[in-house]
């Protein structure tokens, strides 16, 4: 019993230096690594499902780490949410203000930009007031531009080309009376989806992305933050070499 009791004692602290080892690993999965030489740039996604399906912050997070970027990223985000109800929310604004981000990405739900009412009465307002809330604490706000749908919007009229139109003049509208830079995702999108068009981009929903629309979103707010996306780089986002650096060299063609 006595030599069982140094045994145990010796097992559990295996146990316990693995699970530090696993602890510490997760964190730098997720965090910036204070052992990089290159400045931690921290950035949180505000947004909705176009956001968090395929984890948009990580794969970004991981395209940027593979180019030698240390970077931390975090994300607010619920299914249909708009930019109203993220500035209208106490939580949203505690986590905007709770920590020292360097860039704030702000995505819009997908039809509104596509419709001037909807924007004066939503978008624009919200866009204004989080975009002042983002300078306040010190952050640098990017509008993360999306794609049309697939099949465009029906209810309004709007082919995918049409809407896509549109939604280009919603974001450049309030980005140029705010002075924001722009993430253009749904123009290279466009790109992609004319000139590339084996690469699936849609869900078969026609709206959500698919893993190449979500790398597809990452490299273009790379562009805005790190300057060219790194074409035919290490990470992949699970997508074939060849797609990855089609896409890639789209984005940093706008």
């Amino acid at each position: 019993m006595h030599r069982l009791v140094p045994r145990l004692l010796v097992l559990c602290l295996g146990i316990l230096v693995a699970l530090g080892v696993y602890g510490g690993v997760r964190l730098a999965s997720t965090s910036c690594n204070p052992l990089a030489r290159s400045a931690c740039v921290r950035v949180l996604f505000i947004g909705n499902s176009y956001t968090y399906v395929n984890d948009l912050p990580t794969v970004f997070r991981e395209l940027a780490r593979a180019a030698g970027q240390n970077v931390e990223t975090n994300i607010v985000a619920n299914g249909g949410e708009t930019l109203a109800q993220h500035a209208a929310s106490s939580d949203d604004r505690a986590v905007l203000g709770g920590s020292s981000w360097q860039y704030v990405v702000l995505q819009e739900q997908s039809e509104i930009p596509s419709v001037e009412s909807l924007r004066q009465t939503g978008m624009y307002p919200a866009t204004r007031s989080l975009v002042a809330s983002a300078r306040a604490d010190g952050a640098t706000p990017i509008l993360l531009e999306t794609w049309a749908h697939r099949d465009g919007w029906s209810d309004y009229g709007l082919t995918f080309v049409s809407m896509q139109a549109a939604i280009d003049q919603g974001y450049a509208t309030i980005a140029g009376e705010l002075k924001v830079s722009i993430a253009p995702a749904g123009q290279v999108w466009q790109l992609v989806a004319t000139h590339d068009p084996g690469i699936v981009l849609w869900q078969s929903d026609g709206s959500h992305p698919t893993p190449a629309g979500t790398f597809l979103a990452a490299c273009a707010l790379y562009t805005r933050i790190f300057g060219p996306c790194p074409v035919g780089g290490a990470y992949t986002g699970g997508l074939s070499a060849s797609d990855a650096a089609t896409i890639e060299a789209a984005a940093n063609q706008n």
